[in-house]
């Protein structure tokens, strides 16, 4: 009985101590909850898909998004959040399009006929009995 009367207080304490950096403010799964809840909430991200995931108070993010300033307004949620210690991202800012103008195909007004080979020369045929001749060619 007299040992547990010296135990019982330091019980108490551990337990005490114990719960006491257990708040919902400081685990992962809360941060990661209150970071998911406050980029679904912000305007600029409507439409937004990213991942977050929290280990140790670090949230990470990963995903595509559309610009840079959408990259930027994800980190600034973020690290907003209480009990965010830092922000590391894997964010990709997708390519944008080559801004070239549509040019209209057009056909030329006047063809140019296609390329003919010049003709074979003729060939000489000489009769049976006749002296050949040098025609110059």
């Amino acid at each position: 009985m007299n040992l547990l009367k010296r135990i019982t207080p330091l019980l108490v304490l551990a337990v005490v101590l114990g719960t006491a950096g257990c708040n919902p403010h400081s685990s992962d799964a809360a941060i990661n909850s209150r970071v998911k809840a406050a980029i679904a909430q912000e305007p600029g991200l409507k439409g937004t898909t990213v991942w977050v995931s929290t280990d140790k108070k670090v949230v990470h993010l990963s995903g595509t998004v559309k610009s840079r300033a959408e990259r930027a307004m994800l980190i600034s949620v973020a690290r907003g959040i209480e009990g965010v210690q830092n922000v590391k991202t894997d964010l990709v800012v997708e390519a944008a399009p080559p801004k070239t103008a549509a040019k209209p195909q057009q056909k030329p007004a006047v063809e140019a006929p296609a390329k003919q080979e010049p003709p074979a020369p003729a060939p000489h045929y000489v009769a049976q009995g006749q002296p050949l001749q040098d025609t110059g060619r």
